[in-house]
């Protein structure tokens, strides 16, 4: 048995543990970059605790998905104000942002340098700046995560800027600061979490750790995400949430994601859609397709019964095959009005092309099989209504 494992080198978990930022901030450096969403009224708490900290920090706003060329800009700027070190405070995009942001901070290079697929990929030849990531949803698992992934608009395609040095310092995960997220983006980063968890679970690179990780979070994520979804305010939930979700981050961080992140990247680069949406709309024919071509193909990684187990462990049932999960994650991505990728304005003429870049894709390279074109192409045929109620009821 051999593998690595890598996460932030300090990771702070609990409610109202936001109020421990005053003591934490200061010994990382005199002069902050916070980096956060478009939201004044959640910015301003944060910004004024850094004032008071002793760290004068500079506000850098992120609205929607990060740009290759707005996080130059905007590492750019923070360097010409002598930011040491960021705080990111915010999604999934905020907080990829921030490391993004922490690594040009001392590595100024142009950004294409560093970028995959796109770019040259190089390595990063200084230690990033230190970086506080504070999640506000439980979807992403950024916090804990070694890329940033970017949207370049000019390729129509979203990459990653990569290296272990860019794990944040601190992950801050505060389950109190995702109750006021609304059900729709409950929804959407709820399932982008159960998605990262199941596709790290069955990745062809996993290893004990992140199989551990994956069994705890597929567990709370069963007896959470339709609560959470009903009821906001149902801390215990959020809180089993924001748990699956650091789950996650730290499983895929170490053993990659599979099919649907690979088509998830390209996608978004070519269409305006959330992460999270996306990846719900692939989550029942990647799943089927992929638990077939193991059946039909040899099964290298044990992925099939990882799969069973998975089934088991979010219907809470000792007896749940594939096929109920299958059935159950259909129900519930109907009840939480997931749209198929037509919503997003993919065409059939669109699928070729996305095939092609997917396969490029860093994510297909975990997927517990190679599987052949035409199985990438049902998967996209497959994905482009809206699911329509099962029969199976499952109460994630």
């Amino acid at each position: 048995m051999n593998f690595e494992f890598a996460t932030a080198q300090r990771i702070i978990f609990g409610c109202g543990k936001i109020n421990t930022l005053p003591e934490l901030a200061p010994g990382l450096g005199s002069k902050a970059a916070l980096i956060t969403g478009s939201s004044a009224q959640r910015i301003a708490p944060i910004f004024n605790t850094l004032k008071k900290a002793g760290t004068e920090p500079a506000a850098f706003s992120i609205s929607g998905e990060p740009t290759v060329n707005r996080i130059a800009q905007l590492a750019d700027g923070a360097r010409e104000l002598g930011c040491d070190y960021v705080v990111a405070f915010g999604g999934g995009s905020v907080i990829d942002a921030g490391k993004a942001i922490a690594a040009l901070l001392t590595n100024t290079d142009d950004i294409m340098n560093y970028l995959e697929v796109i770019g040259k990929g190089l390595p990063l030849t200084e230690d990033p700046a230190p970086c506080i990531a504070i999640p506000t949803t439980a979807g992403t698992g950024s916090e804990v995560t070694r890329n940033a992934v970017l949207l370049s608009e000019e390729h129509q395609v979203k990459v990653s800027m990569r290296h272990p040095g860019m794990l944040p310092t601190i992950a801050l995960v505060d389950p109190e600061l995702t109750l006021t997220m609304p059900p729709e983006v409950t929804a959407s980063t709820g399932l982008d979490a159960f998605i990262q968890l199941l596709e790290a679970f069955v990745s062809k690179k996993a290893n004990p750790i992140t199989d551990a990780l994956c069994r705890e979070g597929l567990r709370r994520m069963g007896d959470s995400l339709y609560r959470v979804y009903i009821k906001g305010t149902d801390l215990e939930a959020r809180t089993n949430m924001a748990f699956a979700s650091l789950c996650g981050g730290l499983a895929l961080a170490n053993a990659g994601l599979g099919v649907i992140h690979g088509f998830a990247g390209p996608i978004g680069g070519m269409f305006k859609a959330p992460h999270g949406l996306i990846c719900a709309s692939l989550l029942h024919a990647s799943a089927r397709i992929n638990h077939e071509a193991l059946q039909s193909r040899a099964d290298e990684t044990g992925a099939l019964e990882k799969y069973r187990e998975a089934a088991q462990l979010i219907l809470r049932n000792p007896n749940a095959t594939i096929d109920d999960a299958l059935d159950g994650l259909k129900n519930i991505c109907a009840q939480m009005f997931i749209p198929g990728l037509e919503e997003f304005g993919i065409t059939h003429a669109d699928i070729p092309v996305l095939v092609e870049k997917a396969k490029k894709s860093s994510s297909m390279k975990g997927n517990p099989i190679k599987l052949t074109d035409e199985e990438l192409i049902a998967i996209l045929q497959e994905s482009m209504d809206a699911p329509i109620d099962g029969d199976a009821t499952l109460y994630m």
